[in-house]
Formats: C-alpha cells, sequence, structure tokens
C-alpha cells in the first residue's frame, strides 16, 4: 500500500505546525505525504537496535543520535522555518553539527538518515526521500530492508549520490561518515527471527 496525500494543495512548515498532532506527515516540495501506520516489530527491532548501537559508539562526542519522530527541516537555501516545503522524520538520524539543532527537531542535512523499509513507505524511501536527501546534501543514506536481510548505502560524493552498495545484514557495516562506528548485525536479525511465523 503506498502512503497517500493528505490533498492537493501546496504546504509549508507553517502549516505543517498548525496541524493536528494525532496524524503524522512529511512535507516533500510542499506535498504532505501521510506517514504509514505503526511500524511493525521487525522495524522497530531494527530501528531501535541501530539507535542504541550509533549512541553507544558516539557517546561522549559531537556527534548526536536520534530515532523517530524528529522533525528534520531541509531548507533550500536560507529561508526561514515558515517557508520550508520539506519536512521529514527519518527512523534514525545522526547530527554531528550542534548549529542545526533547536526546540524543534533539525534544521538542515544529518550526517547520517538511515530508513527501516516497510512494505507501504518502500517507493516513498527509496525514491522521493532519496531525491531530497541527496539534494541536501546528506552524506550517508542507508535503506534496511528487514525481509531482504539486506541494506542499500548511498553516499554523496560530487553533488551526488553514487551508485549504492548494498551488502547482506550479516556482520558488520562501517558507517563511512562517522570513522570508528559500525553497526553489528548479527544480534539484530537474531532477534527477528523470533517474530517470523
Amino acid at each position: 500500500m503506498a502512503l497517500a496525500q493528505r490533498d492537493t494543495q501546496y504546504h509549508t512548515y507553517a502549516d505543517y505546525l498548525s496541524w493536528p498532532e494525532d496524524v503524522r506527515y512529511e512535507l516533500i516540495d510542499g506535498v504532505a505525504w501521510c506517514m504509514a501506520p505503526a511500524p511493525t516489530l521487525d522495524h522497530q527491532e531494527l530501528a531501535g537496535g541501530i539507535y542504541r548501537q550509533l549512541g553507544n559508539a558516539l557517546q561522549g562526542q559531537s556527534c548526536r543520535p536520534f530515532i523517530a519522530p524528529v522533525d528534520v527541516r531541509l531548507p533550500r537555501a536560507d529561508e526561514e522555518d515558515g517557508r520550508i516545503d520539506t519536512v521529514v522524520q527519518p527512523d534514525v538520524l545522526v547530527v554531528c553539527d550542534p548549529a542545526k539543532l533547536d526546540r524543534r527537531g533539525v534544521r538542515g542535512a544529518p550526517d547520517l538518515v538511515v530508513e527501516v523499509i516497510s512494505p507501504g513507505s518502500a517507493s516513498h524511501d527509496h525514491w522521493r526521500k532519496r531525491q531530497v536527501y541527496e539534494r541536501a546534501g546528506v552524506p550517508e543514506y542507508w535503506l534496511v530492508h528487514p525481509a531482504d536481510r539486506m541494506v542499500t548505502i548511498y553516499r554523496l560524493q560530487d553533488g551526488g549520490f553514487g551508485k549504492p552498495e548494498v551488502v547482506e545484514l550479516a556482520g558488520e557495516t562501517p558507517v563511512r561518515v562517522l570513522p570508528d562506528v559500525v553497526i553489528v548485525w548479527d544480534e539484530l536479525v537474531a532477534r527477528l527471527i523470533a517474530f517470523e511465523p
């Protein structure tokens, strides 16, 4: 099931802030997309496990990991917050520049974005959000596929995402944008098996 649009109007962050909090949206180029329903336990195990490993590895450093829901405002230039038309909520993210953090979340490109793919969000994450993260200058973008047990990794080079690296959710995968940080998959994947029928 694909994500549904809220309506056909153009929206900004100012509109976004006025909407009720009981339904979550992401704004991409002014289009409001309804967020998928509550994620599966596999999704939560992976997102939580990745966040925990990043938090442990980055303890005492300036880089800070966050887990959804956190609003990430991605301005195109230096427009004021109310005029920003792209606001996303990645599953897991890391921000190394404290100047990008404020009470409302993050303004500007995170250093790492991780999206755990759900059936209802796959095309949204692979297509729309990848383009947004590339345009914003996110150095590293991971798409974790629980069902296929693989991760697709995009890295920014020469202003755009190069050919992705696709690796199995096994052993360790280094986070290149964060020196000496790796994600260890074996224990995370072993926990997923407990939920399979």
